[in-house]
């Protein structure tokens, strides 16, 4: 899985350069896309990984189990050279694991408040990944 994020950065970092335009509108775009390619490659995850990541058996938390493990697992793979760049690194995995999760809730869930907020999560989480995948390409950081 690693590798399937290196590769969707240096993806990720050649399509800004040939993008121009707004910093902010291409890091949406990008983070839809790398959201996406991280729900899809995250589902692989073993019910034994599950148990041993401290999760009952039970439906509702084995939904959200391939999503937590590609958050945990970004996250701790996520670094920078700086405080300042590994928090913004490792912020933008937390947030794009709340995506994913939010992603989840809108897929399986009936309840129109719990759609609500996953839809909220989503789209402000989005929003602020989008701020910080910014202010990570700044020519000043």
């Amino acid at each position: 899985m690693k590798r399937a994020f290196a590769a969707l950065g240096l993806i990720v970092a050649l399509s800004a350069c040939e993008g121009g335009g707004d910093p902010v509108q291409q890091a949406l775009r990008e983070t839809a896309s790398a959201n996406h390619a991280a729900t899809v490659t995250a589902g692989t995850i073993s019910t034994a990984d599950h148990a041993a990541m401290g999760h009952s058996a039970r439906p509702g938390d084995q939904a959200f189990a391939a999503s937590e493990a590609a958050m945990h697992a970004g996250m701790t793979a996520a670094s920078g050279a700086t405080v300042d760049e590994a928090y913004i690194a490792k912020m933008i995995e937390h947030h794009r694991g709340a995506v994913a999760m939010a992603e989840v809730a809108l897929a399986q869930s009936q309840d129109p408040d719990i759609r609500r907020m996953a839809q909220a999560v989503k789209d402000g989480q989005t929003r602020e990944i989008a701020e910080m995948r910014a202010w990570k390409s700044t020519p000043a950081n």
